[in-house]
């Protein structure tokens, strides 16, 4: 299952697995991948379905971390994984079923639940959610155009960053619909709040002020409900801090990495 994975990998040092959001694929990360590379082997996962990665079917939680913690089983250590959105959900369920096989944790625009409930205010309607499926299956590229205009919504940044991620968004071949369908779906059943609890890899926590998709409240209680987390909350950020705000992003993620670096080999 693994074999069937795209990843590109560059740099040297630790190894770190980056893992990107729905609807997208490993070219999104931009920049990050250079400066990251500087210091760690970085791999960049096309997620089952995106990019140049097969499609996996059924397309799960279990069945996605399955396939990427096979691919990394041999190597010398555990890696580091940092997840955007999507991508952050299936570092965490990573880091659940095998928490020995994660070293650290990124988790970027990352909430435990994608859907807002009675007791769960720090999301989106199960209602905008099922819009986006119904789009999806009408005309799925109009659809993930206007979602990267939603995970952009009142960054500092936004119009330039929705240029470049526009352009990198078509690079590579569209994702399989059936695949996009699945994840929405997982999207909108997966709560991991009950999980976040017991997950004590040490973590970092970014989010943005202005995320509509992922809101900072909900990072807040992701990084209050681990053992071992903190919360980076960047100012006039949006669901891409990554790209809109770069130098405080991998400021955050410097920062982290350093002061959890030492005796991290003893994982």
């Amino acid at each position: 299952m693994s074999a069937a994975l795209h990843v590109e990998s560059v740099g040297a040092g630790p190894p770190l697995v980056l893992l990107h959001g729905w609807g997208m694929h490993s070219g999104m990360w931009g920049p990050l991948t250079g400066t990251l590379a500087a210091r760690y082997r970085v791999h960049m996962v096309d997620l089952p379905g995106h990019g140049h990665s097969a499609p996996l079917a059924p397309w799960t939680y279990n069945a996605v971390v399955d396939a990427i913690r096979a691919r990394f089983a041999d190597e010398d250590r555990a890696p580091i994984v940092v997840g955007w959105s999507l991508g952050g959900l299936i570092a965490l369920a990573w880091a659940r079923a095998s928490p020995r096989s994660v070293d650290r944790l990124v988790l970027v625009a990352t909430t435990p639940r994608f859907v807002a409930g009675t007791d769960w205010p720090h999301a989106m309607s199960a209602e905008t959610l099922a819009r986006f499926g119904d789009e999806l299956r009408v005309a799925y590229r109009m659809t993930l155009l206007r979602f990267l205009s939603l995970q952009l919504r009142g960054s500092d940044a936004g119009k330039a960053t929705l240029g470049a991620m526009r352009a990198r968004l078509f690079e590579r071949p569209d994702p399989a619909p059936a695949m996009l369908d699945a994840a929405l779906d997982a999207l909108a059943t997966l709560d991991l709040r009950s999980a976040a609890g017991v997950i004590d890899v040490p973590a970092l926590v970014i989010c943005g002020e202005r995320d509509a998709l992922a809101p900072a409240a909900a990072g807040r209680w992701l990084a209050q409900a681990m053992p071992d987390a903190r919360c980076v909350e960047i100012a006039g950020a949006a669901h891409v801090p990554f790209l809109s705000h770069p130098t405080e992003f991998a400021r955050a993620v410097a920062r982290f990495l350093d002061e959890t670096g030492r005796g991290s080999d003893d994982r």
